[in-house]
C-alpha cells in the first residue's frame, strides 16, 4: 500500500490560486501561452536559442485599460480592503501610535510595509535604530494589521544592508564578495545568517537577492556597489538559488530583482530615467530562466528600466505588459507574484502621473505595488493610493477580477517558504 504525502498549506494555496488567477487574467483580456517545463520532455532553451525568442510577445496582448468593462461592484469597504492588499508603503517612525496614518492604513488592510534605515530627504534615522527597537516596531505593525502583512526590507549584504553594524546588527558581505568565492555553500550560509537576523527582527520578506548580471562593472546602481554575484549568468543563478534556500531556512521569503536586468545600466533608476536598450542582451534573462524551474523563487521584482528590445514603446519594465505578461510570464513561465520596484522613483514620477503609473503597473501584471515614500514624503500615502485605485475601478481601467488575481498570488507569497 502506498502512502500519500500530506499537502502543504503553500501547495494548497498554489492550487487554489491557479483558478482565481486564470479568471482574473481572462477578465483583463490576457491570454498566455504556457511555457513547457523541463519535466515535460521539451528541450530546454540555451543562451544562444533564447536570444532568438526574446522580444515583444503576442501573448502580452490585453484589452486596453481605457476600454475594459467595469467589474461588478462589491461593498465599498470590502473593495478598499482588497485594494489595500496590493500596496507596500514606506513610512517614517521608529514606533507607531494609534493616530498615525500608517496605523490606520494597516487597520484598513494594507498589504505590506517597507522599512529603511535612513530617510532620503532628512538623512536621519527612519525606521531602524537597534535590534530591540526594530523588533518592537515590527510587533506593533503586525498587531495593527487584521490580516496578512508583509514586512519588507532591502537586505542584500554589504553596502545595501538596512540592518547594519552601525545599528547593532551583524556585518554582511556584498553579493560580489560572496559570488567571488564560487561556492554556493557560502551563499547559502550568507542567506541563512541574514535570514536569522531578519527573522529575529520580525521581518519576513527580503527584497533580495539581486540577480542582475554584472555586465557593466562601473554601473553606479549595481556593479560599483558590489550588488551582483558575477558577470557569469550561471554563477548568478547558482549563488542566488543557494542564498534563497538559506533565507528560507530562517522562514524569510525573497524577491529577486531587477527584471529583466539592470546590470548593463549606466545610471540609477531611483534618480534618473534609465534606458538599457543598447547595452542589454538576452543573457541577462538566464538567471530567471534557470531559477524559475527550480521552484525556489517566491517573487520577482520588475525594474523601472526602459528596454525597447522588449517593449518597443519604451515603457519601463515595471509598467510594461509586453515585458511582464509577455516575457516573464509567457516566455519564461513565471506564475508567482510580481513586485514592482519603487513607483515613487524618478524613473517613474518624471514620466507618469500617479494614477497612470498605478493603472499601467496593474495592467502590466504586477501584484504588489511598492511606494518607498522616500523621494517625497506623504504621511497618508497608503490611503491616497487606495483612493486612486478605487477611482480606476470606477472608471473601468482596473477590474476587481484583476485585483482578485493578484490577491491569490499574494496569499501564496504570504504563506511560509517551502
Amino acid at each position: 500500500m502506498t502512502s500519500e504525502r500530506p499537502i502543504s498549506r503553500r501547495a494548497l494555496l498554489q492550487a487554489m490560486a491557479a483558478g482565481s488567477i486564470a479568471a482574473g487574467l481572462a477578465a483583463c483580456g490576457v491570454q498566455l501561452t504556457p511555457t513547457p517545463s523541463p519535466s515535460s520532455g521539451a528541450p530546454s532553451s540555451s543562451p544562444s536559442s533564447s536570444a532568438e525568442t526574446v522580444g515583444p510577445s503576442p501573448t502580452a496582448t490585453a484589452t486596453p485599460a481605457a476600454t475594459a468593462s467595469p467589474s461588478p461592484s462589491t461593498d465599498p469597504a470590502a473593495l478598499r480592503a482588497k485594494i489595500a492588499r496590493l500596496l507596500m508603503v514606506g513610512f517614517r517612525g521608529l514606533d507607531i501610535g494609534l493616530a498615525d496614518p500608517i496605523t490606520k492604513a494597516l487597520a484598513a488592510g494594507l498589504g505590506g510595509v517597507i522599512l529603511f534605515d535612513r530617510d532620503q530627504l532628512t538623512g536621519g534615522q527612519r525606521n531602524i535604530a537597534s535590534p530591540k527597537q526594530l523588533a518592537r516596531l515590527t510587533a506593533a505593525l503586525r498587531a495593527a494589521a487584521p490580516g496578512p502583512l508583509l514586512i519588507g526590507i532591502d537586505q542584500e549584504g554589504g553596502k545595501v544592508s538596512r540592518l547594519n553594524p552601525a545599528m547593532g546588527f551583524p556585518a554582511t558581505r556584498t553579493q560580489a564578495a560572496v559570488g567571488a568565492t564560487g561556492d554556493p555553500a557560502v551563499a547559502r550560509s550568507a542567506g541563512a545568517a541574514m535570514g536569522a537576523t531578519m527573522q529575529a527582527a520580525g521581518i519576513d520578506l527580503d527584497l533580495a537577492p539581486v540577480v542582475d548580471v554584472n555586465v557593466n562593472p562601473t554601473n553606479p546602481a549595481i556593479g560599483a556597489l558590489g550588488r551582483s554575484f558575477s558577470a557569469d549568468p550561471a554563477i548568478v543563478a547558482a549563488m542566488a538559488e543557494a542564498e534563497i534556500r538559506g533565507l528560507h531556512s530562517a522562514g524569510v521569503r525573497s524577491v529577486v530583482k531587477h527584471f529583466p536586468g539592470l546590470g548593463s545600466a549606466a545610471a540609477n533608476t531611483d534618480f534618473a530615467v534609465v534606458d538599457v536598450t543598447r547595452t542589454w542582451t538576452p543573457a541577462e534573462l538566464e538567471p530567471y530562466r534557470t531559477l524559475i524551474p527550480t521552484g525556489v523563487l517566491d517573487a520577482v521584482m520588475s525594474g523601472n528600466i526602459v528596454n525597447k528590445k522588449l517593449d518597443p514603446d519604451g515603457v519601463p519594465a515595471s509598467l510594461s505588459a509586453p515585458t511582464i505578461e509577455g516575457v516573464l510570464r509567457g516566455q519564461l513561465g513565471w506564475t508567482g507574484a510580481v513586485v514592482t520596484d519603487d513607483l515613487g522613483a524618478v524613473a517613474i514620477t518624471s514620466r507618469y502621473k500617479r494614477a497612470d503609473a498605478v493603472a499601467r503597473a496593474l495592467g502590466a501584471g504586477n501584484d504588489l505595488l511598492v511606494f518607498a515614500n522616500q523621494a517625497t514624503y506623504v504621511p497618508d500615502l497608503a490611503e491616497r493610493l487606495v483612493d486612486t485605485i478605487v477611482a480606476l475601478v470606477a472608471d473601468g481601467r482596473v477590474t476587481e477580477a484583476r485585483i482578485d488575481a493578484s490577491i491569490a498570488r499574494l496569499d501564496l507569497l504570504a504563506s511560509p517558504p517551502a
